[in-house]
């Protein structure tokens, strides 16, 4: 997670630094020093983050030193560990640094890094003399040093998650408008097909009923007119009753769909089962067709089996007409072959 200069303070909680707070107050009982800091580090400034409490501690809070090689800090930095002075005074590497002027010649500290090695400061025990009692509790302070940097940790994931969180409600945020967005589409999509269904409806509705007036007004007059130049032609007479009756059935079904009950027969047995449904005897039909009597027998068998009424019950011509009536009986072609 990246952090910019000067913004870690809004990670730490209250809870945390009241914690923190209590860790330099025991590290200074136990070793017995006079002030125990921790430091936060922003550029080349180092600050007083945390202090030990009691009037003895000369150091006061948002203290903030120059980073440069006399400071002990930087003594930590530099040795990425531990730095131990007994005596700055008796240090001709330390006896001219800046703490020198608040008289703590003894000090001990620990770098504090975030997850990502980077600096997050120091924490450190200082003491006007060497310190027998803190030198033995050094091992101490490393384990002080470990609790604030498993906060350090914590704080940073918790701050991860706030963010992926705030990502994610933003993405979620985005996918929701886009599918509000898309709902929108798809609804004014809808409308349109709506009206453009209905309008092939109306076109077609209008089609049917040219097609419809056509054929009453152009073809069965016609149909009437041959039926009277044949009238001795008795298989002509059927022929144009089937055409008659079929164009009828289609000026009066186009606005329904015609059941395919009939698919399944050969064309003759369609040829059979339309005479059938006219009424037309087996005699008539085998007149008609010039077949025997016998024959047109077998292929009523064959139909009444194709149609399902295999019980003898049910009258072929009866059902015929009932699909015929209500929209079911197919237009199909007689066969003369």
């Amino acid at each position: 997670m990246e952090r910019e200069s000067g913004t870690c303070e809004h990670l730490i909680t209250d809870e945390t630094l009241a914690k923190w707070q209590f860790l330099v107050d025991q590290i200074s009982e136990i070793a017995d020093v006079p002030a125990t800091l921790i430091m936060h580090t922003r550029e080349q400034k180092h600050s007083v983050f945390i202090k030990s409490a009691g009037n003895v501690n000369p150091y006061r809070k948002g203290q903030s030193f120059q980073l440069h090689d006399k400071l002990y800090c930087s003594g930590v930095f530099k040795r990425d560990g531990e730095l131990c002075v007994e005596d700055a005074s008796k240090d001709p590497n330390w006896h001219d640094n800046p703490d020198m002027e608040f008289g703590m010649s003894f000090y001990v500290g620990l770098p504090l890094k975030w997850p990502d090695g980077s600096n997050f400061g120091t924490i450190c025990m200082l003491d006007r003399f060497r310190n027998q009692r803190a030198l033995q509790f050094r091992e101490g302070l490393r384990r002080f040093c470990q609790i604030v940097e498993d906060d350090l940790a914590m704080l940073e994931e918790i701050e991860r998650r706030k963010r992926a969180e705030a990502r994610l409600q933003k993405e979620l945020g985005l996918r929701e408008a886009l599918i509000e967005e898309r709902t929108q589409e798809l609804q004014e999509a809808n409308t349109a097909l709506r009206v453009l269904l209905n309008g092939v409806e109306r076109s077609k509705t209008e089609i049917e009923e040219r097609v419809a007036q056509q054929i009453k007004g152009l073809v069965l007059p016609h149909i009437s007119r041959l039926r009277q130049l044949n009238g001795d032609d008795e298989r002509a007479r059927s022929y144009l009753d089937t055409v008659e009756a079929n164009l009828k059935s289609i000026t009066s079904s186009f606005s329904g769909n015609l059941a395919r009950a009939l698919e399944g027969l050969t064309p003759t047995e369609s040829e059979i089962a339309q005479l059938i449904a006219q009424g037309r005897s087996t005699k008539e039909i085998a007149k008609t067709l010039s077949r025997g009597t016998s024959t047109i027998d077998f292929h009523r068998s064959n139909i009444r089996q194709k149609l399902g009424l295999t019980n003898g019950r049910r009258n072929l011509q009866k059902h015929l007409e009932d699909l015929q009536q209500y929209g079911e009986l197919a237009h199909i072609t007689p066969s003369i072959f």
